[in-house]
Order: structure tokens, then C-alpha cells, then sequence
């Protein structure tokens, strides 16, 4: 089953239980999804895009906790991070900051990256083989760390 089929389908039983905080976080899911298919290319979302566009929700509501609990607007930031968790269960499981170390030292090593020079090449080799499972903020910070 495709994660739009999924998303349907936890809906319909969100609904059922009626469950508000999930009903939300998958309904931002289906729009977005709605949104990307009805853009115009014609193209059918992968499963790549699917995990970007997810990422992309969950980023886009972290954002909205920070700005509304520095307005100490908890109330709001709340029903964000009840988002957030929503849409994390359908995102691949993050890899911890030491899984990330032990990974981007490999790929530093496999790829005889020696300095800041070669950080491009190592974000785009592992920024590759990550993707979903790491965010791109905290591996160019490792990065940077391990170059330097």
C-alpha cells in the first residue's frame, strides 16, 4: 500500500476515534500530497517526494513552535507539535547524532575528503544515502565538525 493510500485510510480512523490532533497532521499530509500532484507536471509523486514533502511539513511546524512559544503562545505551539508527531510516524526513523558521526566519518574516509574543500562533495555523497533519514542542518554541522 502507497503512503497516499495509507494516509486515507489512518483518516478514515482518525475520524472513527475521533482523534482531532491526528485528523490534522494527516490532513496537511493529504494536502500537500493534493497540492504536488494537482501542480501542473503531471508527474506522479516517488517515494522520494513523498519523504521531502514530509520533512517539509514537519521543518515548516517546528518553525511555527519556536516563533509561537518565543509569543509564549503554548496553546498554538501545542497543536503544532501534536502535528509533528503525527507526520513523524510516517517518516523513515532518524538516525541519532552519533549514528550520523560514525556514518559521515566513513563517508569522509571512503571518499579521501581531507578539508573544507571537500565538504560539497561529502554533503551531496551523504545528503544521497540519507535522505528521510537525517536532517540536513545537523549532518552539515557534523560535517563541518569532522573537516575542520
Amino acid at each position: 500500500m502507497g503512503l497516499e493510500a495509507q494516509i486515507m485510510t489512518d483518516i478514515k480512523a482518525a475520524m472513527k476515534a475521533k482523534d482531532k490532533a491526528a485528523l490534522r497532521g494527516l490532513r496537511a499530509i493529504k494536502q500537500a500530497f493534493l497540492l504536488a500532484k494537482t501542480d501542473g507536471s503531471g508527474n506522479e509523486l516517488s517515494e522520494a517526494d513523498e519523504i521531502k514533502m514530509l520533512q517539509k511539513l514537519v521543518k515548516q511546524r517546528n518553525e511555527s513552535i519556536k516563533i509561537f512559544t518565543e509569543q509564549s503562545r503554548t496553546d498554538l505551539a501545542a497543536a503544532e507539535q501534536e502535528e509533528v508527531d503525527v507526520i513523524m510516524n510516517y517518516l523513515p526513523k532518524q538516525m541519532s547524532e552519533d549514528e550520523l558521526r560514525t556514518f559521515v566519518q566513513a563517508k569522509i574516509e571512503a571518499l579521501g575528503a581531507s578539508s573544507m574543500k571537500d565538504m560539497g562533495k561529502v554533503m551531496g555523497a551523504s545528503s544521497k544515502e540519507l535522505a528521510g533519514k537525517a536532517d540536513g542542518a545537523v549532518l552539515s554541522k557534523i560535517v563541518k565538525e569532522l573537516l575542520s
